[in-house]
């Protein structure tokens, strides 16, 4: 048995190869005991005090047949983030993405779901060894000059880069985004059809259009092949019409960066210069995306019903209710418009009536009790933080099983009834 072991550890060595068929998975596994402890024994290679591996050309190969399980790193989890919300659905004065980014990689086993990274949650992080916070909002908001320990913030970074965890917050995106923050917020309300108040355009590079005229078909030739020497100039992209008068009328659509570019050489030219006319291209909308939402509900509901569906949504005992001139709350809601954290800028002038989102100001809440409409508030991060839920689910479903996803037991709203 022995000299059999050490021809059949001899092959192994020098193949480099197991070959394990299923089919005879007990003969297998008795066999590789058997050889296993002969190569453990016998063989510098292995160590008797650990399951048999095998070494070689810096590959490690269980006897087994079953390499150890891949792991996603920081990049593959980053990219599924990014499919479920892209990033460039949030607003241009948000900070979103990877904010924090460790020195050294690892595999991401643990990622935990706050809706604020505070110092209790960073606790909870450290202590379930987590690799990676996404934290809704973004902790990391205005540019910093130094880092310190007086500033809770500045050691929010310090801290997640001492234990090497990343930090990504994903803010606006996750309310722009269809079947995001606001549909999850309006559907606490019942079924409806819900429209996107604040439209998402596409993120696409700024374009303009550029409308001239020319003499005639040699002087379009000539202008064209002016242009076509500025950089960036092959995304041009250009029509012309012959006018009544004979001359030609050109249209041109180009990027912003090589704008400044074509406008010179057209203005240098005396017969274009006179007839150049520069418009901005709108960009084409992101159906079904953008900041807050409309409802109009299937069936409609009391003031009184619908603050009850909220406090059951949002899992709250108590919500702040102002209603609208000559309003009760018995009155009928048929339109709702919500907008999640603090919503009075989308919500301004929205004909609703009810509106429902986190925090609005004494004078904007009266602005829109004046014209009628009732309004429910829960404080800010309480209209958001419910959607972690549905968001660990869609996140949980596109990780590797090695992946586990956590939400904070600490993440809470700073204001309470007392």
């Amino acid at each position: 048995m022995f000299s059999r072991c050490r021809e059949f550890s001899g092959r192994l060595l020098r193949s480099g190869l197991i070959i394990f068929s299923c089919s005879r998975s007990t003969f297998l596994s008795s066999a590789l005991l058997s050889t296993s402890r002969c190569l453990s024994s016998h063989h510098p290679l292995l160590s008797a005090s650990r399951p048999p591996v095998l070494r070689s050309a810096g590959v490690v190969r269980l006897l087994s047949g079953f390499s150890p399980a891949a792991h996603m790193d920081l990049k593959a989890v980053l990219e599924v983030l990014e499919q479920l919300a892209p990033l460039s659905l949030a607003e241009s004065w948000d900070n979103v993405g990877l904010l924090v980014e460790p020195s050294e990689p690892r595999p991401i086993k643990r990622i935990l779901l706050t809706n604020d990274l505070t110092a209790a949650v960073m606790d909870e992080a450290v202590e379930m060894s987590c690799d990676l916070i996404v934290s809704y909002h973004p902790p990391l908001f205005r540019p910093f000059k130094r880092l310190l320990q007086k500033d809770w913030k500045q050691r929010l970074a310090v801290r997640a880069l001492e234990s090497g965890i990343a930090v990504f917050s994903p803010h606006t995106s996750w309310d722009s985004v269809e079947d995001g923050v606001n549909d999850w917020l309006v559907g606490g309300m019942g079924s409806g059809k819900v429209s996107v108040l604040n439209q998402a355009q596409s993120s696409g590079p700024q374009k303009h259009r550029l409308e001239f005229s020319c003499s005639n078909d040699g002087h379009v030739k000539s202008v064209l092949e002016q242009l076509r020497h500025i950089e960036g100039s092959q995304t041009f992209q250009s029509s012309t019409v012959r006018s009544e008068s004979g001359g030609q009328q050109v249209s041109l659509i180009c990027h912003s960066s090589a704008l400044t570019a074509a406008a010179q050489i057209l203005l240098s030219d005396p017969h274009t210069s006179t007839s150049l006319n520069i418009t901005a291209v709108q960009q084409p909308p992101v159906l079904g995306c953008g900041q807050g939402r409309l409802s109009v509900l299937d069936q409609p509901v009391s003031v009184s019903t619908a603050v009850q569906k909220m406090k059951t949504h949002l899992g709250l005992p108590h919500l702040r209710l102002a209603l609208g001139d000559q309003q009760t709350l018995e009155s009928v809601v048929k339109t709702v418009a919500v907008c999640a954290g603090s919503g009075a800028s989308v919500l301004q002038g929205v004909r609703a009536d009810l509106y429902i989102t986190g925090e609005m100001s004494h004078h904007e809440v009266l602005d829109a009790v004046s014209a009628g409409r009732s309004v429910i508030l829960s404080d800010h991060s309480n209209s958001e933080r419910g959607f972690l839920s549905r968001f660990r689910q869609r996140l949980t479903a596109r990780l590797d099983k090695t992946v586990t996803v956590e939400i904070s037991q600490r993440d809470r709203d700073p204001l309470q009834v007392v």
